[in-house]
């Protein structure tokens, strides 16, 4: 007999993520029939005929709506599961405060240096800069190695300066980043085909985002 898990029990991210992913399989599909409006009146175009008339439009209309879409998807996440986003944003201050902690500790070690024309970050400020770079390194490791990815989520766990999964979390974020940016570049392609390459192009990061959304650490 398989025992039922208690609602209080964490879900799985793959559970925790459902909507967002279900809404970047259907990004997914849309960039591919969006291109599809491109290419196939090109392909079905006799071979002497030089003029084709093919419909860019559905590749405006879904670099405009996707980002929608998937705010829309992780709100609906989160109503679904608000114990959970309630513990996330309770690690989330706890990991925050550790990173802005080391942040103070290295001004009081390390010799001020001399003013420059940028003001260096402030401690807040590094901390968010240090998830959002361990994200990005998660990501990046990913698409090589995903047990690499892991591995090295775990690690950065472990020090109580991050979570594993706010880890993830924010690699997620920079994968739907890089594909909403190809999508960006879709709408504003003068050329058609070339609307639809970029178009595809988005593709990659929508997967990697699915495929981070999906992973448990543990």
């Amino acid at each position: 007999m398989t025992a039922t898990p208690s609602r209080l029990d964490p879900p799985a991210r793959r559970r925790r993520h459902a909507r967002l992913i279900a809404a970047l399989t259907t990004a997914v599909g849309a960039c591919a029939e969006a291109a599809g409006k491109v290419y196939e009146p090109i392909a079905a175009a006799p071979p002497g005929q030089e003029e084709v008339v093919v419909d860019p439009l559905p590749v405006v209309y879904l670099s405009h709506t996707a980002a929608p879409l998937l705010e829309a998807a992780r709100a609906e996440d989160e109503a679904r599961w608000p114990a959970a986003v309630a513990r996330e944003r309770e690690q989330g201050r706890r990991t925050f405060a550790a990173r802005v902690a080391v942040a103070r500790a290295q001004e009081i070690v390390e010799e001020p240096g001399l003013p420059g024309p940028v003001p260096l970050p402030t401690a807040e400020q590094g901390a968010a800069i240090d998830l959002a770079g361990a994200g990005d390194e998660i990501a990046g490791l990913w698409r090589e190695d995903p047990a690499q990815a892991l591995a090295r989520a775990q690690e950065l766990g472990a020090g109580g300066e991050f979570t594993a999964a706010e880890v993830l979390d924010t690699a997620v974020d920079t994968a739907i980043g890089a594909g909403l940016l190809a999508l960006v570049d879709a709408r504003t392609a003068t050329d058609p085909s070339l609307m639809a390459e970029q178009c595809l192009q988005a593709v990659p990061h929508l997967v990697l985002a699915v495929a981070l959304a999906s992973a448990d650490p543990d």
